[in-house]
C-alpha cells in the first residue's frame, strides 16, 4: 500500500468533527497531533498555531538550499458531521475508492501534500526556496485557521487543495448569510382582530425571495461561476399552537459572484421588506448580515494555473468551484491561489469517498509543482 493511502487511512480514523457545527466534536487537536508528528518525522520545521483555544493549526516548513520562491500548499483538518453514517471513521477500500469521513474533503488533499514533502524531503530536500505544508483548522465553519495564518505567513502561491477531480480551479463563489426577522402581535388563536402572524409575514418574504431567486438564475452571470444564488436555511417561530406568534426569525444563505457581497445582498431584503411595507401597513421586520466570505479569482495571467497543469502531465479543465474555499481568505490576504485535489463523492453526504488514483496524481502533482516553483524551474506566464 503506499505510503500515501496509507496516512489517509489514518487520518480518517480521526474523528475531527468541527465542534462549531456540532457541539462537543472532536475537533482538530488529535489529528493535529497525527499531521504535525508526520511532519516532523519528514525533516520539515513543524509549528503549531492556536486558532482559538483547541483549535489548531499545524504549519511544516521545508526550506531549500538555496533563496528561491515560496509555495504553500494548504488544507484543512476539520470535518462536517457524521448523523446518519453508519462506521464514519472506519475507512474502507473498495473498487479504487477509499470510504470515509472526511476521504475526499479534504484529507485525500491533505495527505497528497504531506506526502508529496516527505518524498521531497528524502530525496536531499529542495534545490531552492521554500515550501509550507499548513493544515489549518475550522474551514467548514468560520475558518478561523486560515485567518489565523495570514496572520502570520507569506508565500508567493497557494495550492488549495480541495476536492477539484483534477480540475483547475481558478476561482469561487462567496457567501452571505442574513437574517430576516418579522414582528407580529401575540394574541390568543381564537382572536384574529387581535393578533398579527409574525410566521405569515416571514412566508410573505419567504415569496419574494423566491422571485429573487428566479431572477438571479436568469442572469448572464459569470462565465465560469455561473449565476448567484440563494436558499432558506432556518425559520424559527411561534409559542404554542393557540397563540398567534409574535415574532418570526428567516436566516437564509446568498452565494456571491465576483462583484457581490454582502451590503449588497443585504440591500436586496431590504428592497423587498420595503416592498411589503408599501403594500400593508402592519408589516414589521427587519434584516441583518450575520457573516459573509468573498468570491475568489486567480489574478489573470498568474503562471500557477499552467504550471499545476504541467505538473499534472495531461490537459486539466480550467474551471470554478461552486462551494467556498479559504483561498478566499489566501487570495486577499496576498497570496495568489489555485484549488486543486483529488475527486470522488458524497460532500456532506452520508456515503463519502476519494478515488484512490487521484489522491496518488496530485501527490506527483504537489511533488513536481514544489520542485518546479520553489526553484523557479518555469517560465513567469507560461
Amino acid at each position: 500500500m503506499p505510503d500515501v493511502i496509507r496516512l489517509l487511512r489514518d487520518l480518517v480514523a480521526i474523528d475531527s468533527v468541527n465542534p462549531t457545527l456540532v457541539p462537543d466534536a472532536g475537533g482538530e487537536a488529535f489529528i493535529a497531533d497525527r499531521v504535525a508528528d508526520e511532519l516532523r518525522r519528514a525533516g520539515l520545521d513543524v509549528s503549531v498555531q492556536e486558532a482559538a483555544p483547541g483549535r489548531p493549526n499545524v504549519i511544516g516548513v521545508l526550506e531549500g538550499r538555496k533563496e528561491g520562491k515560496t509555495l504553500m500548499l494548504c488544507g484543512h483538518l476539520d470535518t462536517v458531521g457524521v448523523l446518519g453514517m453508519a462506521a464514519p471513521f472506519d475507512p474502507v477500500q473498495r473498487d479504487g475508492r477509499l470510504y470515509g469521513r472526511g476521504a475526499q474533503d479534504m484529507k485525500g488533499g491533505l495527505a497528497a501534500m504531506i506526502d508529496a514533502a516527505a518524498g521531497i524531503a528524502r530525496d536531499g530536500s529542495l534545490a531552492a526556496g521554500r515550501l509550507i505544508v499548513a493544515a489549518v483548522a475550522d474551514e467548514e465553519a468560520l475558518s478561523i485557521g486560515a485567518e489565523a495564518l495570514v496572520q502570520q505567513w507569506r508565500a508567493d502561491a497557494a495550492v488549495v487543495g480541495e476536492p477539484t477531480g483534477l480540475e483547475i480551479a481558478i476561482g469561487h463563489k462567496g457567501f452571505v448569510w442574513l437574517e430576516v426577522v418579522t414582528e407580529g402581535v401575540a394574541a390568543h388563536g381564537s382572536r384574529p382582530a387581535e393578533g398579527r402572524d409574525a410566521i405569515a409575514h416571514v412566508g410573505r418574504v419567504l415569496g419574494e425571495l423566491e422571485g429573487l431567486e428566479r431572477r438571479l438564475r436568469s442572469r448572464p452571470g459569470h462565465p465560469l461561476m455561473g449565476q448567484g444564488s440563494l436558499h432558506a436555511s432556518f425559520v424559527s417561530g411561534g409559542r404554542e399552537w393557540s397563540t398567534y406568534p409574535d415574532r418570526c426569525s428567516l436566516r437564509y444563505e446568498r452565494r456571491t459572484l465576483p462583484g457581490e457581497d454582502g451590503p449588497g445582498a443585504l440591500a436586496e431584503v431590504e428592497a423587498i421588506l420595503d416592498h411589503l411595507r408599501a403594500a400593508d401597513s402592519g408589516f414589521r421586520a427587519t434584516a441583518r448580515l450575520d457573516f459573509e466570505r468573498p468570491p475568489y479569482e486567480t489574478p489573470p495571467g498568474h503562471p500557477l494555473p499552467a504550471l499545476v497543469e504541467e505538473c499534472l502531465g495531461r490537459p486539466a479543465r480550467r474551471s470554478a468551484m461552486s462551494y467556498w474555499t479559504d483561498a478566499g481568505i489566501l487570495g486577499p490576504g496576498g497570496i495568489p491561489c489555485v484549488v486543486f485535489g483529488p475527486g470522488g463523492a458524497g460532500l456532506h453526504s452520508t456515503e463519502e469517498y476519494v478515488l484512490i488514483e487521484e489522491v496518488l496524481a496530485c501527490r506527483d502533482t504537489f511533488t513536481r509543482l514544489t520542485r518546479r516553483f520553489c526553484e523557479g524551474t518555469f517560465i513567469r506566464g507560461s
